[in-house]
C-alpha cells in the first residue's frame, strides 16, 4: 500500500483547499485534463487531507464531449470567480471553432482581478485571442506553433513542455500537464510532496520549462549524423526564406555533393525535396488552422508565386491549397 502520511511542505498548508476552476472547450484533449487532476487528488491523498479542490465549468453549463468522443458532466457555467482560484483552460482539436466572443469577454474580466490563469495543450489560443500573452513566454503543442506564431507575434512563443510567465501558465499539451502540476505542487507543498504525487503515477522523469516538447532532430529522424542534423536544423529555422543546398553544404564545411549523398544515404531523398516537404507541411498546418489567404501562406512558407505553391502542393497531397482550404471550412462548419 502506497505511503499516506501528511509530507511538511515548504509553506505552511492553508485549512481553505486551494480551488481550480477547469474550464473544457468542445473537443478538449482527454490526456492533458485527466493528467493535471489527478496530480491534485494524488496530492490530497498523500497529505492526508485536502489541500486542493476543483470544479468543472463550461461556456453554457452544458455537458462537454471531449477529443476521444467521451462526455463529461459539467458543475456549471461560465461565472464570477474568486481572486484566488487559479483557472485552466483545457481545449484540443479545432480550438479556433470553438474561442467565442463570450469565452473571450469572461476571461479578460477575470484577468482584469489578477486571478492566475492557464491553459493546457492548445487553450493557450484562447489566452492569446484574449490578449492575456501579450509580451509573455508561452507554449502550445507543437502541431499548432506555426498558426500560433503567424498569429500572435506579440507573444514570445517558446517549445518548452510548459511555461510561466508571472500569473500565465500554458503547456504543450498531453503528459505536459503532469511537469507543470508538479512543479505547481512542488511550490504550494515542497519538493517531497511533487515527488510522491510523480511516484504514484510511475513518472520517472519530471520536465522543467527548460526541457522542450518535441524529441531532437537526430532522435525523431533516426540519425545519428551531426552535419546532417545541423542542417535539417537550419532548414527547420529557415522556412518563408529558404536557403540554397550548396549554401546549406557550405555551412556546415562540406561540398553540395556530399551534402546530396547524406540525404540520399540516411533519408531517401535529395535537400531540396527534404526541404520541399518541410515548408509544405508548415503550409498545410496554416491553411487548416488558421484564416489567412492563400498567397499569405504561401508567402509564409517561402514561394514565390501562388501557381507556384499550388503546383507544389498538388504534387505532393494531390489537392491544391484552395480545396484544401475549402474542405477544412466545410469540416469546422459541420
Amino acid at each position: 500500500m502506497a505511503d499516506q502520511r501528511q509530507i511538511g511542505g515548504a509553506q505552511p498548508i492553508a485549512s481553505k483547499p486551494k480551488r481550480y476552476v477547469y474550464v473544457l472547450l468542445e473537443n478538449f484533449t482527454l490526456l492533458s485534463f485527466a493528467s493535471s487532476l489527478e496530480c491534485l487528488r494524488i496530492a490530497n491523498r498523500m497529505s492526508g487531507k485536502d489541500v486542493y479542490s476543483w470544479t468543472m465549468l463550461s461556456e453554457d453549463g452544458g455537458p462537454v464531449t471531449c477529443s476521444a468522443g467521451t462526455t463529461f458532466n459539467v458543475d456549471g457555467s461560465l461565472a464570477e470567480l474568486q481572486r484566488d482560484d487559479v483557472i485552466f483552460l483545457v481545449s484540443g482539436i479545432d480550438v479556433q471553432k470553438v474561442t467565442s466572443k463570450k469565452m473571450l469577454g469572461w476571461l479578460r474580466r477575470e484577468a482584469r482581478k489578477g486571478l492566475t490563469i492557464g491553459g493546457l495543450c492548445t487553450a493557450g489560443y484562447v489566452m492569446a485571442k484574449a490578449g492575456l500573452l501579450d509580451g509573455k513566454k508561452a507554449t502550445i503543442h507543437w502541431e499548432n506553433a506555426d498558426s500560433f506564431a503567424e498569429e500572435f507575434d506579440e507573444v514570445e512563443l517558446t517549445k518548452s513542455v510548459f511555461t510561466i510567465d508571472g500569473n500565465r501558465m500554458t503547456t504543450a499539451g498531453g503528459t505536459s500537464s503532469i511537469d507543470l502540476m508538479l512543479k505547481l505542487i512542488a511550490d504550494d507543498q515542497g519538493e517531497e510532496m511533487a515527488n510522491l504525487v510523480a511516484d504514484q503515477q510511475i513518472y520517472s522523469s519530471i520536465r522543467t520549462d527548460q526541457d522542450t516538447q518535441r524529441l531532437s532532430v537526430p532522435t525523431r529522424i533516426g540519425v545519428r549524423h551531426p552535419k546532417l542534423s545541423m542542417v535539417i536544423q537550419m532548414m527547420e529555422a529557415n522556412i518563408e526564406e529558404p536557403i540554397s543546398p550548396s549554401v546549406l553544404a557550405k555551412d556546415v564545411g562540406m561540398s553540395t555533393r556530399q551534402l546530396e549523398r547524406l540525404f540520399r544515404r540516411y533519408l531517401n531523398r535529395s535537400p531540396k525535396r527534404y526541404y520541399m516537404e518541410l515548408r509544405l507541411q508548415k503550409a498545410r498546418n496554416l491553411l487548416m488552422q488558421t484564416d489567412m489567404s492563400v498567397i499569405n501562406v504561401a508567402l509564409a512558407c517561402g514561394f514565390a508565386s501562388p501557381s507556384h505553391f499550388s503546383k507544389c502542393y498538388r504534387a505532393h497531397y494531390d489537392t491544391t491549397p484552395y480545396r484544401e482550404r475549402g474542405s477544412q471550412a466545410a469540416r469546422l462548419s459541420f
